[in-house]
Order: structure tokens, then sequence, then C-alpha cells
């Protein structure tokens, strides 16, 4: 606002402004504090709940109180104080960009660390309850049936937080207990025999030898007399008892498939898998097996089965192996190839973590398609 420097003629316009401005204001206080609006007011707000509020019922009463926690919501989690760690990422740049920035720049996982895990998850994958069977069958020796059953059994044990077991029922003396440690002379005849004392877990544990990747083994008797009178109720037996343990049941069913204990090993079955060696004539064989299970009833197990083809027998170098992964796959839910590994050739202990990253990949890959078809109970 302009002044004169003698500050007599301005003076009475600079009064009448500040005025008009003192005015305006106190209308402004006034229309916001009138006593008569504010009454008002309230009278509607004070009508408006004494019509929405019954006055005979409080508003408390029409609360739902909280139900009582139980002790079983006093969990570890939810009471300690647990520092949370981040886990720094996996792969060789990941690993270098995220500690070089004090651990501020984190892009993820390698590809290879992230199939990996992947992979685990598939394999790991909860099931509702009751026990999963999986035989794993073959119709001629010498195709690595006992190795494919010990690599799957290693691949779940492994991954999964549930229990594994692997019964030899191998009629013709089995040699499955001899691919991992052994920790016991009991045989699948020793749980017929002692059933009635097994009140416990630790009970049965005493009967099984463990591998490290807490895969637990259920050997056959050594004496081929005594493994061949083990028989449909003998399994049943030791099935029934191994459930009551056990998430996962895989069965070497031995050579054939007409012997005693392929019927209830089959009745039970949810998963399959058919071992299948490179060759001409152990290919037919398999597929013989699939036509076999199919002509007696059991074609949903072969539309449900996994066929892992041993590409380390003989013959396997001169046949279209792609031809034989195509036939197959006309018949069963997926096919994994098992490769050469100088471990398995040997016939002997087998140690999970010097088998070659190839032989290791496909066994999880096995895990995985297994675990994949057995999802669900029997019958469901």
């Amino acid at each position: 606002m302009a002044r004169s420097k003698s500050g007599s003629a301005d003076e009475p316009a600079e009064v009448d402004v500040q005025e008009a401005e003192v005015d305006e204001v106190g209308d402004l206080v006034d229309e916001a504090v009138d006593p008569t609006a504010v009454d008002q007011h309230d009278v509607e707000v004070h009508a408006y709940l004494s019509s929405s509020v019954p006055t005979d019922t409080p508003v408390e009463a029409s609360e739902t109180p909280s139900p009582s926690e139980q002790s079983e919501s006093l969990t570890d989690e939810r009471l300690l104080n647990q520092k949370k760690t981040k886990e720094p990422p996996e792969g060789a740049f990941q690993r270098f960009l995220y500690e070089i920035s004090f651990h501020l720049i984190d892009i993820g996982d390698s590809r290879a660390a992230r199939e990996r895990k992947a992979l685990s998850r598939r394999i790991a994958a909860p099931f509702d309850q009751g026990a999963r069977y999986v035989p794993v069958l073959t119709r001629k020796g010498g195709v690595g049936k006992t190795t494919v059953t010990t690599l799957l059994g290693m691949a779940l044990a492994e991954v999964r937080d549930d229990r594994v077991i692997a019964i030899d029922a191998n009629p013709d003396r089995g040699t499955l207990a001899e691919r991992v440690p052994k920790s016991t002379a009991a045989t699948v005849r020793d749980v017929v025999k002692l059933v009635a004392g097994i009140k416990g877990f630790t009970d049965f544990a005493e009967l099984v030898s463990k591998d490290a990747t807490r895969l637990h083994v259920l050997a056959s008797d050594t004496d081929p007399l005594l493994s061949e009178a083990f028989d449909e109720d003998d399994y049943n037996v030791v099935a029934d008892q191994a459930a009551r343990f056990y998430s996962i049941i895989l069965t070497d069913c031995g050579t054939g498939v007409v012997h005693s204990v392929m019927k209830p090993t089959l009745n039970r079955a949810n998963g399959l898998v058919i071992v299948s060696g490179g060759s001409i004539d152990e290919a037919r064989l398999a597929s013989e097996t699939l036509t076999w299970l199919e002509a007696n009833g059991w074609g949903d197990l072969v539309k449900n089965a996994v066929i892992a083809l041993n590409t380390a027998t003989q013959g396997t170098n001169v046949v279209k192996v792609d031809e034989i992964e195509d036939h197959f796959l006309s018949r069963v839910r997926d096919v994994v190839r098992i490769p050469y590994d100088p471990m398995l050739a040997a016939g002997s202990v087998i140690d999970w973590n010097k088998l070659s990253p190839l032989t290791r990949e496909s066994a999880r890959e096995l895990a995985a398609l297994v675990v994949e078809g057995i999802t669900s109970p029997q019958g469901d």
C-alpha cells in the first residue's frame, strides 16, 4: 500500500481500509460463532443419534466377544525375539554385487539357483494325511531297478520334511539295503515277527538302515528261500506298519510282475515307476509290462506312471533313444533319463553328494514327477 511522505493526505484512506478489513473479519467471526446455528446443528445431530440407537439396548451388547486363545497359539515364532536375517543371493556375480554394496544391492539368485529351488519346491510339496505308496517295477533284471529306487528315495528324503522309506520286497534276494550304509541286520521278516512290540517310531527305526539324506531302507531276507516265503499277508503287515511313520513308501518289487507281493503292492499304489534299459529288448519288456498292467485292471496307474529310462545299460549307444522315449510318452505321464555314473556302475553304497550333478538332477526330476502324481490319497 502506497503512502505519502507528509502522511496527512493518505492517512484517512488507510484508516478506512483497515477499519473495513476489521469489519469483514468481525463479520466472519460473528457468522462462525452464531449461537443459533450451533444450537440448531446440535439439535439435528442429537435427533439423528436418538433415532439410530435404541435407548433400551446398550451398544456394547451387540459386540461379539473375541474367542479365548488356546495354548497352541503360544508358538515359538510368536513369542521368541528372533532377528530375521536375509539370505544372500546365490550365484557368483549376484553374491559379489551383494557383498561390495554392503548388502544394499540384491538382484536375486542366478538362473541355475532359481531353477534348483523351484525343483526342490516341487519335490517338497506337502500332502494331506495318509501315506503314499510307489512301487518300482521291471520285468528284466540288470536294468537298474534297485539303483533307481535308491536314487528316487534319496532325492525325496533330502528335500522333504516328512519321512521316506524304501522297502525291499524282492523275492530273489534283493540288494536294496546294500545301496546305503547298513546299520542293522533286521529285515522285513523281523517286522512281521515283532509287529506286536512296535509301539512307536523309535521301535520301527531300529529295524531300518539310514542314509545321510535321511532315506530309510528296510532290507529283504538274504536267504532266497525266506525271501520267496515273504507273501501277500506279510507285505501287508509291513506296509501297514510303515504307513504309521512314513509319508512316502517306495517298494522295490524285484524282477517280474507275478510274484506273491505284486498284487498287494499294486492294490495300494498311488503312483508307479517303471524302469527300462535303453536297448531294444529292455524297452520291449517295459512296454509289455504296461500292457500287462492295463489288461489286469491297473490302467489308471499306467496313465499316471513315470518311466525311468536307464541309458547306462548296454546297447543304449546303438539305438535311437528318442524313439524309445516317444513310444513311452504315448502311454505314460512322463519319462526321465538316468545317465551313466561311475558310482552307480560300481553296484555298492551310493553317496548322494558324490554323484555327478547330471545324475542328481535326473533323480530330482524323477522325484518331482512322482510327487506331482501322488498328491491325492489312493482312491481320490
